[in-house]
């Protein structure tokens, strides 16, 4: 396995009792009719739930939790969400709550009925919260969630709370509706920082294991293993701080899309609109990124680009035999740069290997890079033994 250790990256570009069921909601494309039941987790809830660990709970539909509705899972609870794709997720509206609130010894599970399961049974975990998004300078901070473009997120409340995610387990998420449209793992759109998001792991799902739609919520200890796309997706205006990131492709998975990355950040939604103000700029403390992948191919290991602005200290990048990256830290979007010094040859080199002279930099659009060589490795993987995932 090649490695690269840095210590400190700072790089810039221009670059988430039963209930009554609102029939009325055409927001949702819920199953319309009956009570929202932890046997039956499908509509829309308007009331306070909460889930026990002693009874099987079944995600049967898409269960949007509506402003001013909070929905509790107790420890070591599981959810079996129904093998059904796109039509099959959980979405925390604006003003709703979601309180996820594990343990080490007795973590919250939410993966697939199938008995095979696979990545992409179901949509995962998005949950939409009032913090605020880039935008024009006159335009509001407010937007239409990817999935349900009827329902908003965004706003001007920085400390907003959505509630807590912690010890929780996503299996075989995201979903793929088309090539504009996906769920993701965990989805995060305008989150605020009144919101906890500690010890979340992503298992094997198809798109981004978790992305971040502007907002201000801080992340800590988030294990990502085998995503189809990209590990952790950083865009439209997000300014958080987000410690101990853990991404690893293993060798025997080769599920891709056409460019997967560890990191890819977009300082406007897509760089569809590059004069966009509060354009995302967030840190990262403590990254490794791992590809594995037998004759896999990573677009890049870290990209920043169209108007993002990120800090990454205590960086860690690994490769194994047969896998590579077209980039290991890519600064904007082409790749033919004179300075461009990474390509798949170089990493293959035994005799130069990946090091931290294998970047990207450029001034183009005013990118800069500084690197240097660290003596911590990256991500503390420790802290994921509650998860059983061998590392």
């Amino acid at each position: 396995m090649k490695k690269v250790i840095l210590s400190m990256l700072a790089v810039s570009a221009l670059l988430m009792t039963s209930c009554s069921l609102d029939n009325d909601d055409e927001n949702s494309s819920a199953p319309i009719g009956g009570v929202v039941t932890p046997a039956n987790l499908a509509g829309n809830l308007t009331e306070d739930l909460t889930l026990s660990a002693s009874v099987a709970h079944n995600l049967t539909g898409a269960l949007l939790v509506k402003d001013g509705a909070t929905l509790t899972i107790e420890a070591g609870a599981r959810i079996n969400a129904l093998a059904g794709g796109t039509d099959v997720y959980i979405l925390i509206e604006k003003g709703g709550k979601i309180i996820a609130d594990g343990t080490a010894a007795n973590p919250i599970l939410f993966t697939s009925n199938a008995s095979i399961p696979a990545a992409g049974d179901w949509g995962g975990i998005i949950i939409n919260g009032k913090a605020p998004l880039s935008r024009q300078a006159s335009a509001a901070s407010n937007a239409a969630t990817e999935v349900q473009n009827a329902i908003f997120f965004g706003g001007d409340a920085a400390d907003d709370n959505s509630g807590i995610l912690n010890y929780v387990k996503l299996e075989y998420t995201g979903a793929r509706i088309d090539d504009e449209a996906e769920h993701n793992g965990l989805t995060l759109n305008g989150v605020g920082t009144g919101t906890t998001l500690s010890n979340i792991a992503i298992l094997n799902g198809d798109d981004d294991a978790i992305e971040f739609f502007g907002g201000t919520v801080n992340a800590t200890n988030i294990l990502v293993v085998n995503p189809r796309d990209d590990m952790f997706d950083f865009s439209q205006g997000y300014t958080g701080t987000c410690t101990n990131l853990y991404g690893i492709r293993e060798a025997n998975f080769t599920a891709v899309t056409s460019d997967p990355r560890g990191i890819e950040a977009d300082g406007n939604l897509d760089g569809n609109t590059p004069t966009d103000i509060a354009q995302s700029n967030f840190t990262v403390n403590g990254l490794t990124i791992i590809n594995n992948g037998n004759a896999v191919n990573m677009a890049d290991a870290i990209k920043v680009r169209r108007g993002a602005t990120a800090t990454i200290t205590n960086a860690y990048v690994a490769l194994g035999a047969g896998a590579s990256y077209s980039d290991f830290i890519d600064l904007q979007d082409g790749k033919t740069d004179a300075n461009d010094n990474t390509n798949i040859t170089a990493i293959g080199n035994t005799d130069n290997g990946l090091d931290i002279n294998d970047n990207k930099n450029t001034t183009t659009g005013g990118a800069t890079i500084s690197t240097s060589a660290g003596t911590s490795g990256g991500a503390d993987n420790s802290v994921f033994a509650w998860t059983g995932y061998s590392f």
